[in-house]
C-alpha cells in the first residue's frame, strides 16, 4: 500500500514538473510565434501584434537606368488645430499647442532588434532527470524615442535604448523608416548619436535651450513614444533641479539631473524634454516607480551636458572625462561632529581613494576609522574637500558636477581640503576616466 502511495506521489510530482518545463519552453518560444504573427487592425489596442518586417525596396529589371521618380510632399506638421477651436482655448492651451507642433517632426520612435543567446537563457534543472536542451538563439525587441540633432542625420537618444542592439530602425512623424547606425555611445551619460541616411531638407532639428536658466515651478513638455503610442505630449512642471543619479549603465553618475512630474513611461527615454518656447532643455531618461509606470518622480539629463557630450560622440564615437579617482560622499552634521569639526561643516567627505589614481599621488587620504552611531555606521578620518578651484564643493554632487561639467583630462586644479581639522591645499592633475567594457 505505502509503495503505491509513494509511487502515485512521485508520479503526481513528475506530472508538476513536466508541465513546468512545458510552459518555460513556450516562453522562450514566443519571439519566434511573435515573428510570424500577421500584424493586426483594429480596435483592439491591448493586444500585443507584431511589426510587419522591413523589407528592401525591389531591384528594377530594366537593363536601362530606372526613369527618376518625385517622391510625394510629406505633411510635416502634426494635424493643424482649427482657428475656431484655438481662439476659444487659453493662452496656456494655444501656447502647448504651438510648442507640439513646432516639435513633434523633430521627434522620432525608435525601435530596436537586441540578439539573445539560448546559452543565456534561464534553465531549468531537475536533481536526477536529465538536462533540457540547449534553447535556441531568439530575437528581443524594445522602442524608446530620440530627435533629431542637426541637417547631417544625427539621432539623439539614451544609450539603454540601444545598447547592444544588432538592429535600429528610426521612424519619423512622416511616417519615413530608416536604419540607423550607431556612431557615437557614453554610457556614463546614457547618451548615444545614431545616423540616418535622410536628406537634410527633411530633417527638422531640435533647438538647444539652456538648462542653467531653469527654475522649480517652470513649464516644461516631454514628447516621446510612451508604451508605443507615437508622439505622446505630456505637460508637467520642473519639479526640482540639481538631482545626482546613478546613469544605470554604468558605475559613475550623471550630475544636475532635472526632476519633472510631467508624466515619462517606458517608451519616453531618450525624447525632449522642452521649455515653453520649444527649446531643448533635457533628455528623459528615467523614473522611480516601483511598477515602471509613471509615478511623477521622472528625470531628464540637463541640455548643457547633453550639448557638451553629443558633439564629441559624432566626431569622436566617445567622450572622455577627467577623473580624480576617489569615492566619497557628503558630509553631515552627525559625521562632521564625530570628526571633531563645527556641526554646520560641510564638503565631500573621502571614502576611498583608488590606488595609483591622480587622487592617490597627490596625498589624498581616505577614511581609515569606521564608529557607529545611533545605529548608523559612519567612516570617519579621510580628507574633506570643500573647494575645487574657486568652485565651492558643500556635497558630492558638487564635486561630481565639477569633474563632469568644468574639469578636462590633464588639467592641474588645486583642491582645498580638511585634514584632521586643519584647512590645507593640494594640488593634483586629473586622469581620463576608466572605461568599463561591455
Amino acid at each position: 500500500m505505502y509503495k503505491r502511495l509513494i509511487v502515485g506521489i512521485v508520479a503526481a510530482l513528475a506530472v508538476v514538473v513536466l508541465m513546468g518545463a512545458s510552459c518555460l519552453v513556450g516562453a522562450l518560444l514566443v519571439p519566434y510565434g511573435a515573428e510570424v504573427l500577421p500584424a493586426v487592425e483594429g480596435p483592439n489596442v491591448g493586444e500585443s501584434v507584431a511589426e510587419p518586417p522591413v523589407t528592401p525596396d525591389p531591384e528594377p529589371r530594366s537593363e536601362g537606368p530606372a526613369p527618376a521618380v518625385a517622391e510625394p510632399e510629406l505633411d510635416w506638421t502634426p494635424t493643424p488645430v482649427p482657428d475656431e477651436i484655438l481662439d476659444q482655448a487659453s493662452a496656456e492651451e494655444r501656447q502647448v499647442a504651438a510648442v507640439y507642433e513646432q516639435v513633434a517632426p523633430s521627434v522620432v520612435h525608435i525601435r530596436v532588434v537586441q540578439h539573445v543567446s539560448g546559452r543565456d537563457s534561464p534553465r531549468l534543472e531537475i536533481p536526477g532527470w536529465p538536462g533540457l536542451p540547449e534553447m535556441p538563439d531568439f530575437f528581443r525587441r524594445g522602442e524608446g524615442s530620440g530627435f533629431v540633432w542637426d541637417r547631417e542625420g544625427h539621432i539623439v537618444t539614451n544609450y539603454h535604448v540601444v545598447h547592444n542592439a544588432e538592429k535600429v530602425e528610426v521612424t519619423f512623424l512622416d511616417g519615413a523608416t530608416r536604419l540607423a547606425d550607431v556612431v557615437g555611445a557614453d554610457p556614463d551619460s546614457d547618451l548615444a548619436v545614431l545616423n540616418v541616411e535622410q536628406p537634410g531638407e527633411r530633417l527638422v532639428p531640435v533647438v538647444l535651450g539652456d538648462s542653467g536658466r531653469l527654475f522649480v515651478g517652470q513649464r516644461v513638455m516631454a514628447i516621446g513614444n510612451p508604451f508605443g503610442q507615437e508622439w505622446t505630449l505630456t505637460v508637467g512642471v520642473v519639479s526640482a533641479l540639481g538631482r545626482t543619479l546613478p546613469s544605470g549603465v554604468s558605475n559613475y553618475s550623471i550630475p544636475k539631473m532635472i526632476q519633472t512630474d510631467a508624466a515619462i513611461n517606458p517608451g519616453n527615454s531618450g525624447g525632449p524634454l522642452l521649455d515653453r518656447e520649444g527649446k531643448l532643455v533635457g533628455v528623459n531618461t528615467m523614473i522611480l516607480s516601483t511598477d515602471r509606470t509613471s509615478t511623477g518622480v521622472g528625470f531628464a539629463i540637463p541640455a548643457n551636458i547633453v550639448s557638451q557630450i553629443v558633439p564629441a560622440l559624432i566626431e569622436d564615437g566617445e567622450y572622455t572625462y577627467a577623473w580624480l579617482g576617489v569615492a566619497g560622499r557628503g558630509l553631515d552634521r552627525e559625521t562632521a561632529l564625530a570628526m571633531g569639526l563645527e556641526a554646520d561643516q560641510r564638503g565631500a567627505l573621502m571614502i576611498t581613494v583608488a590606488e595609483g589614481s591622480p587622487a592617490d599621488e597627490a596625498g589624498l587620504r581616505g577614511s581609515d576609522e569606521t564608529v557607529t552611531r545611533n545605529g548608523t555606521r559612519l567612516s570617519l578620518g579621510g580628507d574633506v574637500v570643500i573647494a575645487m578651484e574657486d568652485y565651492p564643493v558643500r556635497t558630492m554632487d558638487d564635486m561630481i558636477a565639477y569633474l563632469v561639467e568644468e574639469a578636462r583630462p590633464g588639467q592641474r586644479v588645486t583642491l582645498t581640503v580638511l585634514r584632521e581639522g586643519a584647512e590645507r591645499t593640494t594640488e593634483v592633475t586629473l586622469g581620463s576616466r576608466p572605461r568599463v567594457q561591455d
